[in-house]
């Protein structure tokens, strides 16, 4: 998908089932290189960062077979080390095969990982725990090459960053004694990844806490349902805020979107739970107070954008500060090319409601500011043309259809 044609003004009204979580599925993908066994995979979501994981996991050895919404992988053969680098460089999430490849192997070979630049993401945090446990780690022109069992102990994370987090727990597997993070992140991706360990026979305790032990035992292949995608579910929310619409949403944890559901309310949205399922009415929307992003359980960086869109033609103004990426407003001149007044000093972005938008010609820079474009287009009077689309194809599936399926005007090509 290179190029959206959206035309604004109808308000999104309908049904959806929320897919698989990207953040969830990429770690467990990871994990089934670390496992000798045979895995189930069900709410796989069709998404682009999933198809190119599961195409260098068959690179490095791991067969797959997909039917729907099910994955299966076998990786009772050998696994290698080394992943194909055109591959693993498209992916931020490629960097947890270096945890993976040492549990299995005990040696990686990983390619610098690709992804959305939004900043700095140094990966010091990564490298400086495996060094802790008693991994060489040694940085060459373009990749990162680990050798040696990890070692049991305890590390401090002084970021309680959700990849490091990531990367330990797997590199955990195969260590000689127990492993205890301190400063783990807590978000439910990472409860999710347990889950699943825990499915393989691995032991871990305070999954969701700050401190997370991993000790040694036995593993194996496992069946596991990938959590529901809490920042699709707050896209959804959020373009049918914009849009002054009614939207439902099934197989969804409404828990996990405490703070954005909190938001969109203070907004004027009217929101329902009931056996599962979630309703959200859009009224006349308002400012929404200082939005602040952070580690879970706080306001979630990747929801930043899209409630930044949902709120442009809101009355009044609401401060929007991101603590989490430096440059995560890169969606802000194309909300302003819109017709959005914006003003942004260092992390701080103040949003002023304007009465309408305008369509406009745009690009996407990465993949939550191009679902913030496309909502601030379908809230916009005239159309809309999005090129660079395709970022968004790296966490939404059958993203076109299912705008279309909710009364959207919005054409691909």
């Amino acid at each position: 998908m290179e190029t959206l044609t959206i035309l604004g003004g109808q308000p999104l009204r309908g049904t959806l089932a929320v897919q698989g979580s990207k953040n969830a599925v990429l770690p467990i993908l990871a994990a089934a290189a670390a496992i000798p066994g045979r895995f189930a995979l069900t709410n796989f979501p069709p998404i682009r960062d999933g198809i190119v994981t599961r195409e260098l996991l068959e690179g490095l050895g791991v067969r797959t077979f997909l039917r729907g919404d099910c994955l299966r992988l076998d990786s009772t053969g050998p696994v290698g080390s080394a992943p194909d680098p055109k591959l693993a460089g498209r992916l931020r999430s490629s960097v947890l095969f270096l945890g993976a490849l040492l549990a299995r192997n005990g040696k990686a070979a990983i390619p610098l990982p690709g992804g959305c630049v939004l900043g700095a993401r140094p990966l010091d945090l990564h490298l400086t725990a495996l060094e802790a446990l008693g991994v060489c780690v040694r940085c060459e022109p373009g990749r990162l090459v680990c050798a040696g069992r990890p070692r049991g102990g305890t590390v401090l994370l002084r970021y309680p960053s959700v990849g490091a987090t990531e990367n330990l727990m797997l590199a955990a597997l195969g260590a000689a004694g127990p492993v205890c993070i301190l400063g783990a992140a807590r978000e439910p991706e990472i409860r999710d990844l347990a889950d699943f360990l825990t499915a393989c026979g691995a032991r871990i305790r305070g999954a969701g806490t700050a401190c997370l032990r991993i000790e040694p035992a036995p593993l194996h292949g496992a069946a596991h349902r990938v959590l529901p995608d809490r920042m699709e579910a707050a896209t959804w929310l959020c373009a049918a805020a914009a849009t002054g619409g009614s939207l439902t949403l099934t197989g969804l944890r409404p828990d996990h979107l405490r703070p954005v559901l909190k938001t969109l309310s203070r907004a004027g949205c009217r929101i329902t739970e009931q056996s599962g399922r979630l309703t959200l009415c859009a009224g006349p929307l308002r400012a929404a107070g200082p939005v602040v992003t952070g580690p879970y359980p706080a306001f979630p960086t990747d929801a930043q954008a899209p409630v930044m869109a949902a709120l442009l033609r809101a009355a009044g103004s609401t401060v929007f500060e991101e603590t989490v990426f430096e440059a995560r407003f890169r969606h802000v001149p194309a909300l302003r090319a819109l017709g959005a007044d914006i003003e942004t000093a260092g992390q701080l972005a103040r949003v002023r409601g304007v009465k309408s938008l305008h369509g406009a010609r745009i690009a996407a820079t990465d993949l939550r500011g191009a679902a913030a474009m496309v909502i601030a287009a379908l809230a916009a009077e005239g159309e809309t043309t999005l090129s660079q689309a395709w970022h968004l194809d790296r966490g939404y599936g059958d993203f076109v259809e299912r705008l279309q399926s909710l009364g959207a005007e919005v054409h691909s090509a």
